[in-house]
């Protein structure tokens, strides 16, 4: 019995994961200056919902490539209805440690 025990916590400890969210206002794109959007007072135009994602993938689970930072994601969201700025935004960031075998 107690070999089924350590083979699930084996297989768990494989599995584990993390997941963080957080809520911003205001998130601009990295080549804006945020500072004379909200000096200025300009009125804005809503562009409607945008989603970015950045992704960074593990070859054999060691070596990392691609970019997973926010400032990609945001980018991308931005990139797609050709906005400034995202008002109210939802971010998420997970980590996953996928073992392949």
């Amino acid at each position: 019995m107690s070999k089924i025990w350590r083979l699930v916590l084996l297989l768990t400890c494989m599995l584990v994961g993390c997941s963080t969210t957080g809520n911003l206002g205001i998130v601009t794109k990295s080549s804006a200056d945020p500072a004379s959007l909200l000096k200025n007072s300009q009125g804005f135009e809503e562009l409607g919902p945008a989603e970015g994602q950045a992704c960074r993938h593990f070859i054999l689970a060691i070596i990392p490539f691609g970019q997973s930072d926010m400032t990609k994601a945001v980018d991308k969201a931005l990139e797609a209805t050709g906005g400034d700025a995202l008002l109210n935004v939802s971010a998420e960031s997970s980590l996953y440690g996928f073992i392949p075998i």
